[in-house]
């Protein structure tokens, strides 16, 4: 069991031996501001989007810089989608009841998977625009983004179903960022799917004590 772990730390680490420490703080930065971030959310509270925004937009550098053109593009769009969201909150004032958590209809579905679908065309058509060769990694990078555009979407609105996609997406990113060598983003995801769980069962709690007070 100790080899083990220390087989696993060494793993996590062994990416970052020769990376510049301005990289390491940068990375280490976008980690606190993510987990903060999906943390805030689980509570409601406005700040889920600050923090997402400087976690997403740091992000974007240092995945342009690793060429990830996929990953860049869907945190371009977390950053953008943030913005929105931290509008929509704002606007519904800071008592939950102004915005309150409810599950998708029937259109709002068919939202969800009209931006799964074309999201990962639309990542598919970058790749070939900028003549990337593309993998069998980033074809499980372009399902992910789609996940991640239609969960982002669902969050700025408090739909339930946020949590759903945000949990099959990190499951699917840990170990996609494990195999590309990016340590710290594969345990961020590990946490992140934790907290995703967490989140989607308090936000059912809140669901279900609404249905039994109506």
């Amino acid at each position: 069991m100790p080899n083990t772990t220390l087989s696993m730390i060494d793993f996590f680490l062994d990416s970052y031996k020769n990376a510049p420490l301005w990289h390491i703080a940068l990375e280490f930065l976008v980690f606190v501001c993510g987990i903060l971030s999906v943390w805030f959310a689980k509570k409601e509270n406005i700040w889920v989007y600050p923090t997402g925004l400087i976690a997403t937009v740091i992000s974007v550098y240092l995945l342009y810089i690793a060429g990830y053109i996929g990953d860049m593009i869907i945190n371009a769009y977390f950053s953008i989608m943030s913005i929105y969201g931290w509008y929509v909150w704002a606007k519904g004032g800071t008592a939950e009841d102004n915005l309150p958590i409810t599950r998708t209809n029937f259109n709002e579905k068919i939202i969800g998977i009209l931006l799964f679908i074309v999201t990962v065309f639309v990542v598919f058509g970058i790749y070939k625009y900028f003549d990337y060769e593309i993998h069998k990694d980033n074809y499980v990078d372009m399902i992910s983004s789609g996940i991640f555009f239609a969960g982002m979407w669902y969050m700025a609105r408090k739909k339930i179903e946020n949590w759903t996609l945000w949990i099959i997406g990190d499951i699917i990113v840990v170990p996609l960022y494990a195999y590309r060598g990016l340590g710290m983003l594969s345990l961020q995801y590990i946490i992140f799917t934790i907290l995703a769980i967490s989140a989607y069962l308090e936000w059912r709690k809140i669901l279900d004590s609404k249905k039994q007070t109506s």
